[in-house]
């Protein structure tokens, strides 16, 4: 194994080794040194698999479906092959980590109902949602930052979204506008991303710090609490991060769970 591990943040490694079984670790710190595949979502909004797998074949570009969804799948070429066809500039499919299709998948977003993205920006899992819902029902997709949030309407137009209004906003007094609204809510929280930390990238890991993660903190609980005034009685919340964090994930479960006791009822996904 490749040691570059090791120009990661010597406090990272530390508190990585305090959370991750020993047996596991290896597997852990390893992958951060492997290039990672090209994975991508047909968006059946403008196509369908065998069209586009047509014409994957048509430009000799290799794939081969993953395990998690039927229109998703696993690059075998050149990422550049991809990036140079007009179904790409056309929005025909979506480059994205089969690891960020996972929120989606667990939120399961039906036709017809009304769905906060509270944390949208690039706009991978709203595209995704609308998808899903075949452009019905009515999509709120909010993001604190207004250049990130030109970016997401420029995703969805390319996606071919229209089911979806983009909000600029920071996110916690959301509910005050949309109290107890939505059907369903995904809260994709802002991150320390460690799982998309690269050796090979130092730009992935340089603002990691403890101090930033004690701040992501308390905006992942202000989205949290604003996602559970905002969503229906017996309606849905995801909340998800890409990072490994017990701070960020596991910790934030808990306290959400004990701040609305009674109110939430956690569900397992395995």
């Amino acid at each position: 194994m490749s040691q570059t591990w090791r120009n990661l943040p010597k406090e990272f490694l530390n508190r990585l080794e305090s959370i991750i079984p020993s047996d596991k670790l290896h597997t852990i710190l390893e992958a951060y040194t492997l290039s990672r595949p090209t994975t991508l979502r047909v968006n059946t909004l403008k196509t369908t698999v065998d069209q586009l797998t047509h014409l994957f074949d048509q430009q000799k570009i290799l794939y081969e479906p993953s395990t998690i969804s039927p229109i998703s799948f696993i690059i075998k070429s050149d990422k550049r092959m991809l990036l140079d066809l007009d179904a790409y500039i056309n929005g025909l499919f979506y480059i994205q980590s089969l690891s960020s299709m996972l929120p989606v998948l667990a939120l399961e977003p039906q036709p017809n109902e009304k769905i906060l993205d509270i944390a949208a920006a690039p706009g991978s899992k709203t595209t995704q949602i609308a998808a899903l819902m075949n452009n019905t029902g009515k999509i709120i997709a909010n993001d604190n930052s207004r250049i990130r949030g030109y970016k997401l309407q420029a995703n969805l137009k390319t996606q071919g979204v229209t089911n979806t209004s983009v909000i600029i906003s920071a996110g916690q007094t959301l509910w005050q506008q949309y109290p107890e609204y939505f059907d369903r809510t995904l809260v994709d929280a802002p991150c320390s991303m460690e799982g998309t930390f690269a050796t090979s990238n130092p730009k992935t890991y340089e603002h990691w710090s403890v101090k930033a993660i004690k701040e992501l903190v308390q905006r992942q609980k202000w989205l949290l609490r604003s996602a559970v005034s905002s969503t229906k009685p017996g309606g849905t919340i995801v909340y998800s991060t890409c990072t490994l964090e017990p701070e960020e994930n596991e910790k934030i479960i808990e306290w959400i769970l004990k701040k609305e006791q009674g109110k939430l009822e956690f569900v397992n996904q395995k």
